[in-house]
Formats: C-alpha cells, sequence, structure tokens
C-alpha cells in the first residue's frame, strides 16, 4: 500500500511537467506548421507561365497574411525553451517582411530590375541581395556544355522571361524615378547576359535556342518600352524615415532607428578616416605597397596570402577551420584586372588580396550551411526578405577588423590601412544610402557622396560598382547599412560575451557559439548567448 501511495504521489509530481513539456512541443509543431504553410502561401500563383503580381493577387496575398499574423500571435512562446522563443521571433520577422514587401516595398509596381530573370553568378550572401522575383534562373548553377535535361530544364526556366514582362508593363504603376532609371539599366544587363548565353548555346537543340531568342527580343521589347515611359517618372525612390524605422527593427530586428543610424554610421566614418590617418602616420617610413602587375603575380600573391591567413584561422586560434574552408576561399580569389578597369574592390586586392578575403568570411558561411545545418527546421529555411543581413554582412564586415587587430598584418603593416580605407567606403555608402531612404539625396547625390568621402579616390564614379551599390541599397532599405550597423552589434556582442564568460572566454569559441546560432540577426544570436533581449 505505501509503494502504491508512493508510486501515486511520483505520478502527480512528474504529470504537470510532462503536460508542460507536451503543451510546449505542440506549440512549437504549430510554429513549424505555420511556418512552412506560409512558405507556401508567400508563392505567388502561376499565371500564363509567370508569377502573379497583378494588382489584385498582392492585395489578396496581403489579406491573407493577416491570417498567419493572428495565428502566429496565438501561439504564446512564452514558456518554450530560448531556442524555440527565438524561431518564433524570426518567424515574425518573416512574416512582417512580407508585410511590408506588400504593404510599402511593392517591387513589382515601383522597381523594373525587379523583373530580372537571369543571374550569371551566384551570391556570396545566403540569398539573394534585395527583392527578386520568384522564377529567377540561376545560370550559374548550370554545366557548360549543358546535357540534353539540361538543356530542357533550362529552355523551360527562360519561358518565364516573355510573360512576366508581358505582365510588368501592367504592374509598374509606380513613379519612383531613380528606381525606374536604374531598373532600366538592369534590363539592358540581361539583353546583353542572353546575348552571351546564346553564343554559348549556338549548338543546342532548337528547343533552348528558341526559348533563349523568345528572352531576348522580349527583354530587348522591355527595355525600349522602359525607356518610353522614363520621362514621365518625376517622384522620389526612397520609403522615408518612419518606414525605414519600422522595417529595421521589425523586419531586420535592428533596434535602431534612422536617426540611431545615421550617427552610428557617422561615427564610424568619421573613425576610419582618423584611423587611416594614424596608421599612416605609423607607416611614413615604411614603402608603400607595390601593385599587382600581371596575372602571375596575382596568382602567386593570392595563393601566398590565402596559405598563411587559413594557417593564421587556425594556428591563432581565431576560429574552427574545416579542411573544405580554404578551397571553398580559393574558389573565390578572384584575378588579375588591368588598372584602368578596377573597382574599389579590385584595387584593394591588387595591393594586398587578404584584406578583402576577411570579408569572404561569406563563402565559410555557405560551406557551414551546407555542411552543419543547424537542427531547426526554422533557421534552416529563414532566408527571405534579407532578415540575415546584420549578421551575414555584419560578420564579414567585422572579421575585417578582427583579424588586423588579431594580429594577421603585423607584418605588413601598411595593409592595415586598407582595412581602414574599405571600412570608411562601407561607411560613406551606407551613409549616403540612409539619406537616400530619407528623400533627401536622389541617387546622384548619393554616388558622389559615396566617392567624395571613399579614401584616396578609390571609388570612382565612372565604375559599374558605384552605381550598383546605391542602386541595391534603395531597392532594398537597409541593406547599405548592415555591414556597418552589424558589425557595431557583433561588436557589443562580443564585449557582452567576454565579461559574461571571464577568463573562460576565448575568441575561438566566441565564433563556434556565433556561427552555431544559425544565420539569423544578430539580436537573436545575442538573446540565445547571452539570455538578453
Amino acid at each position: 500500500m505505501r509503494r502504491l501511495l508512493w508510486v501515486l504521489l511520483a505520478l502527480l509530481t512528474v504529470s504537470p511537467l510532462l503536460h508542460a513539456d507536451r503543451q510546449a512541443a505542440t506549440g512549437y509543431a504549430a510554429l513549424t506548421t505555420l511556418f512552412d504553410e506560409w512558405l507556401a502561401f508567400e508563392r505567388p500563383a502561376i499565371v500564363n507561365g509567370a508569377p502573379d503580381y497583378s494588382a489584385p493577387a498582392m492585395a489578396q496575398k496581403l489579406n491573407g497574411l493577416k491570417a498567419f499574423q493572428t495565428r502566429l500571435a496565438a501561439l504564446a512562446p512564452e514558456s518554450w525553451p530560448r531556442e524555440q522563443q527565438i524561431d518564433h521571433a524570426l518567424v515574425r520577422a518573416q512574416l512582417n517582411g512580407h508585410e511590408f514587401y506588400l504593404r510599402v516595398l511593392q517591387p513589382w509596381v515601383r522597381d523594373p530590375a525587379f523583373y530580372k530573370t537571369l543571374w550569371t553568378a551566384q551570391s556570396d550572401t545566403p540569398e539573394h541581395e534585395g527583392p527578386t522575383h520568384h522564377g529567377v534562373v540561376e545560370l550559374w548553377t548550370y554545366t557548360f556544355p549543358l546535357s540534353p535535361a539540361e538543356e530542357a530544364r533550362l529552355a523551360a526556366e527562360l519561358r518565364t522571361v516573355s510573360p512576366l514582362l508581358t505582365q510588368a508593363r501592367r504592374n509598374l504603376t509606380g513613379n519612383a524615378r531613380d528606381l525606374w532609371l536604374t531598373g532600366t539599366g538592369t534590363m539592358q544587363t540581361q539583353v546583353a547576359d542572353l546575348a552571351r548565353l546564346a553564343e554559348r548555346t549556338a549548338t543546342a537543340g532548337p528547343a533552348l535556342r528558341a526559348a533563349v531568342t523568345e528572352a531576348s527580343s522580349a527583354t530587348a521589347a522591355f527595355v525600349q518600352w522602359l525607356e518610353s515611359q522614363a520621362s514621365s517618372k518625376t517622384g522620389p525612390s526612397g520609403i522615408g524615415k518612419e518606414q525605414y524605422t519600422w522595417s529595421l527593427r521589425n523586419v531586420h530586428l535592428v533596434p535602431m532607428s534612422w536617426e540611431e543610424e545615421v550617427a552610428l554610421l557617422t561615427r564610424e566614418l568619421n573613425r576610419a578616416h582618423a584611423s587611416l590617418k594614424l596608421e599612416e602616420q605609423r607607416n611614413r617610413h615604411l614603402p608603400q605597397l607595390t601593385m599587382v602587375r600581371n596575372q602571375e603575380e596575382f596568382a602567386a600573391r593570392a595563393d601566398a596570402g590565402i596559405t598563411k591567413f587559413m594557417a593564421f584561422l587556425k594556428n591563432a586560434p581565431v576560429l574552427t577551420v574545416q579542411d573544405y574552408l580554404e578551397p571553398a576561399l580559393r574558389r573565390h580569389m578572384g584575378g588579375f584586372v588591368p588598372e584602368a578597369s578596377r573597382n574599389f574592390f579590385a584595387i584593394a586586392t591588387h595591393h594586398e588580396p587578404v584584406t578583402l578575403y576577411t570579408h569572404f568570411y561569406h563563402w565559410f558561411d555557405h560551406e557551414w550551411l551546407k555542411a552543419l545545418p543547424h537542427p531547426s527546421p526554422i533557421r534552416r529555411k529563414a532566408w527571405l526578405y534579407n532578415v540575415w543581413d546584420s549578421r551575414s554582412e555584419g560578420m564579414a564586415t567585422a572579421f575585417e577588423e578582427i583579424v588586423m587587430h588579431a594580429g594577421y598584418y603585423d607584418d605588413n603593416p601598411r595593409a592595415r590601412e586598407i582595412v581602414w580605407i574599405m571600412l570608411a567606403q562601407r561607411a560613406a555608402r551606407g551613409l549616403a544610402s540612409l539619406y537616400a531612404q530619407a528623400n533627401e539625396f536622389d541617387i546622384a547625390k548619393a554616388k558622389a557622396f559615396q566617392v567624395q568621402w571613399t579614401p584616396r579616390g578609390w571609388m570612382r564614379p565612372d565604375l559599374d560598382l558605384l552605381g550598383f551599390e546605391q542602386q541595391l541599397y534603395l531597392r532594398q532599405p537597409g541593406y547599405g547599412t548592415s555591414y556597418v550597423t552589424g558589425k557595431a552589434l557583433i561588436d557589443d556582442l562580443l564585449r557582452t560575451r567576454a565579461h559574461q564568460l571571464g577568463d573562460r572566454f576565448s575568441l575561438k569559441g566566441f565564433f563556434d557559439d556565433v556561427n552555431g546560432a544559425g544565420m539569423i540577426p544578430v539580436s537573436l544570436i545575442r538573446w540565445q548567448l547571452i539570455g538578453e533581449r
């Protein structure tokens, strides 16, 4: 009898815990179900062979989104484990991103570049930088010459181009002049890319050659239509301070406002310029860095730099270095560029390749995402609307300075100057993008500001990079600042984590913990590691 009482008492004690666990599991299961259903809902219907971005379809999307937001708000994750609460916050950011996309950004209405279909190179970030439509052709995933099966796949994908651009003429009713003009240039690039594709597939089967011809003709006609409409486009392209701050806080989960980002980027621009002058003073008796003169010299410097850099990361130690990281970096080491054609980053690499390779933390991220997928199904998928930009671009930018301070350039002090030049350029272009989003700058003024405040004349107005960057940051509010803002958040996380762990802190452990949290906003990584929101 006594044994039976003990059993009953044990059951009474344990059952509330089991019930709570079951409730939490059920709640989290509801979250993952909601997320999967929303991912399917987010994709537009296919009409006449192309994704449907018509006004009625997008209005229906916005109305339907409200049901997902209501379901999410009803889940009450407060009693869930911290990791699951973070996933809930991440899903909320995704739904907020969808709302912002439908309610404010509306690239199918305002931005002709949204209709670019052919993408010839892989982005170094987890997904495309900025808004893209749902039927893009990732040409970089194909291996040429194409097999018959790949020919058929590419032909089928390219058939989206013509009906999509027919639809675009009805959808593009916006009045954003700078987006219209720069978007026209983007579509002109697609004309050139399709011409090169036609050359590469000249001996392909008739179905693919016909698909390339149709896509080329449709794109060329679309460019002519855009040019014919340009004079009627007179309005601003920025979204304004209020909407910018809403997106920053609710989509990208950056705990700042437009005004606070202006203050931060101004401070970082000042710090970068002042630090550059101090470096130049310290190095005044040292010879200047010599520029690479040919491909052989570039290859030799790049090869030696990668070997030294990877050894430094492993032996310092800075972070965990798996065997697949060095080959990934070598695949993106670049090559020699004639001096007259070098953009900002090519100028940097032709002085010291590793100054840019430190930013190629991006390609480490790509490898880790494949080899070490996060156990959370939500963190393996949550890449829409660039919610990852503070972590992706912020970490890549922070790593440039972290590697410098950790001692990599101690035997090459002049290279430290390039690190400060790169930070100044990122702060200048981000600050310009803030004024553009506030409609205090048009894109011409934004580009001029970026040129003016990039040291040594390394950012030139005659090179494509300048226009590409300011166009991207106009198309995707918050992206231009994410490099510097994300870096500041990572600096703060490093400080706080070191204080929390005391003597147990190590740089390698810090990076292992940050990478283990997944490709999520830095504010959520802070919550996971520090326990503070």
